[in-house]
């Protein structure tokens, strides 16, 4: 198969550079950026082999797994940008939603796959990573941002001897391929990117995202380089900060580290 764009997405005039192999799509979407691309662009591949996440960790896809990042040129501040990481989730869970029912009916399957949104950029199959999402943001040429999404997903493979635990698409009974997802994902996210609106449509995004959220209302713990901040996941802000009621009464607003849910919170604050 070849990578393609879904007809949502293709009628919408987003355009599609698709790659063989590639060090990361994140990166070739800033180097486009930087020479005047305005994008809307998706630039994927199903073998990366120089990718990151959050914090410079290393994000390797191999062969068969979805590397996807998505460029856009848009007059709007940083702040704006960030919350289109849940725009990201929200687009992403529902693709997944969308072709492991389809696996499901091909295999006369009838169990319906669960996902769930970890704040504040990964998608979870029970417990487990299966996908994650990096948002990078440069200032370019009349005082616009050139955002780029990057997102992986887990399809045949997952990495070991990640910080969280980690599955694929595979490991689950999922059997789709990297370009069957991502012709999903491309249709998706025109319909989340559009309920964002620029952050305009933020509340909305904000109320589906609480939907989904993993470990809302369950004890957290953040690791973030300072002072582990510890209590119950109480909700996420106008900002997109996960908020956290501590032992005292305090809700505390944490805009980046690294969550602990649940029994796991306490070996994060060990």
């Amino acid at each position: 198969m070849t990578f393609s764009l879904g007809p949502r997405a293709a009628s919408a005039g987003t355009r599609l550079a698709a790659f063989d192999s590639i060090g990361s799509t994140n990166a070739e979407a800033l180097a486009r950026a930087r020479a005047g691309e305005q994008g809307p662009i998706w630039l994927v591949t199903s073998e990366q082999t120089a990718g990151r996440g959050r914090r410079h960790r290393p994000w390797i896809a191999p062969r068969g797994n979805l590397a996807s990042s998505i460029l856009e040129v848009m007059g709007i501040s940083p702040a704006s940008a960030a919350t289109l990481g849940f725009a990201a989730g929200l687009a992403l869970e529902a693709a997944l939603q969308k072709v492991s029912f389809e696996a499901s009916l091909r295999s006369a399957g009838s169990d319906e796959m669960k996902f769930a949104l970890k704040w504040p950029n990964d998608v979870l199959a029970g417990n487990k990573k299966l996908a994650g999402i990096l948002l990078e943001a440069e200032a370019v040429a009349d005082n616009r941002l050139a955002v780029v999404v990057g997102i992986g997903t887990n399809v045949v493979a997952a990495p070991e001897g990640t910080p969280a635990p980690a599955i694929s698409l595979k490991a689950l009974g999922v059997d789709i391929s990297a370009e069957e997802l991502f012709a999903a994902l491309s249709d998706a996210w025109v319909e989340y990117r559009g309920i964002w609106g620029a952050g305009r449509g933020f509340a909305e995004i904000r109320q589906r995202w609480l939907e989904r959220a993993a470990g809302l209302g369950q004890p957290v713990s953040i690791r973030s380089g300072g002072p582990i901040v510890s209590g119950t996941f109480d909700t996420i802000d106008e900002t997109g900060c996960m908020i956290v009621r501590t032992s005292d009464g305090r809700r505390v607003p944490i805009s980046a580290g690294d969550v602990y849910f649940g029994s796991a919170a306490s070996v994060g604050a060990a």
